[in-house]
């Protein structure tokens, strides 16, 4: 898993991260999400590194990285806290400019990073995803039976005593879809308290901070400035809650395209080379300018 990949543990000001990072040319940061570590990336990032410099860390909060300090408001699990890490550990590693790939959870942080930090973002890709805020303002019974985990994942303790109490049965996962070593990881990290807990946080911010921080980006009429793609999952259940997805997007970008990927909701893991195929055309190609938002 991850040949040619260096693993390591770098402390940064608010939070320490395991990250593995290998290729060389221009940096992509990968984002992996709910309830993944990294290595769900571990299909797709050597597909990457013939042409690029890959790095994939773990959350703060996630797998083997520091879990913050619990807050009344969440703030150290908000998107705007991980995209400040994301910034420091690429810089770190040499880089003050690169493109950012997100998936589920971890789509949000790399849309935070992208509208709070333009002169750093090349690119941004967000997968199987929609700002929190959207999502929380078309909310109707179709997402609340759906997506109910939202709102039960923001209650206090039960969350974490529910998932505890088996694991394995609330998160399920296949060590044959997964790939035997990510499974492992996965188990240790779903097994573990304190990271259940710092993932569970996540969603806290989610309906604490992060809706609030989108509200604002849209009050001062900003958006990603950079080139943006959104990759969705045809058998999963964007399209169905929202439809056209990239209209969903259009406010809240300048240059935005994409397309569902024949899959279910963990691409990295059900479709890594139809998801490095995009990626690489995404980053290497022109993107069309009839998809320019005004």
């Amino acid at each position: 898993m991850f040949d040619g990949f260096q693993l390591e543990t770098v402390a940064l000001s608010e939070a320490t991260l395991r990250v593995r990072h290998g290729g060389s040319g221009p940096p992509i940061l990968l984002l992996h999400g709910h309830p993944r570590t990294h290595t769900t990336w571990h299909r797709v990032a050597p597909l990457l590194t013939t042409n690029h410099t890959v790095v994939c860390p773990d959350l703060r909060g996630f797998g083997v990285s520091s879990k913050p300090a619990d807050t009344s408001d969440h703030s150290g699990s908000s998107k705007r806290a991980k995209a400040r890490d994301g910034i420091e550990l690429m810089r770190y590693l040499g880089f003050d400019r690169f493109s950012v790939v997100g998936h589920d959870r971890g789509c949000y942080t790399a849309f935070r990073m992208a509208m709070d930090h333009p002169e750093t973002i090349e690119k941004a890709v967000m997968l199987d995803g929609v700002p929190i805020l959207e999502a929380l303002e078309r909310c109707d019974a179709l997402f609340a039976t759906e997506w109910w985990h939202w709102f039960f994942f923001t209650q206090l303790e039960k969350p974490e005593r529910a998932i505890l109490a088996d694991p394995d049965a609330w998160y399920g996962g296949d060590p044959e879809a997964m790939g035997k070593a990510s499974f492992a990881d996965f188990q240790r990290a779903i097994h573990d308290p304190a990271t259940v807990h710092g993932m569970i946080e996540d969603y806290r911010a989610g309906l604490s901070v992060d809706h609030l921080h989108d509200r604002e980006d849209r009050k001062q009429g900003r958006r990603i400035q950079c080139p943006a793609m959104v990759l969705w999952s045809l058998r999963d259940d964007l399209e169905r809650l929202y439809g056209d997805v990239l209209e969903v997007w259009r406010p809240w970008t300048t240059l935005v395209v994409g397309h569902g990927l024949d899959c279910g909701h963990h691409m990295a893991e059900e479709a890594p080379e139809a998801l490095a195929s995009a990626l690489l055309d995404f980053f290497h190609g022109d993107v069309d300018s009839s998809s320019f938002t005004t």
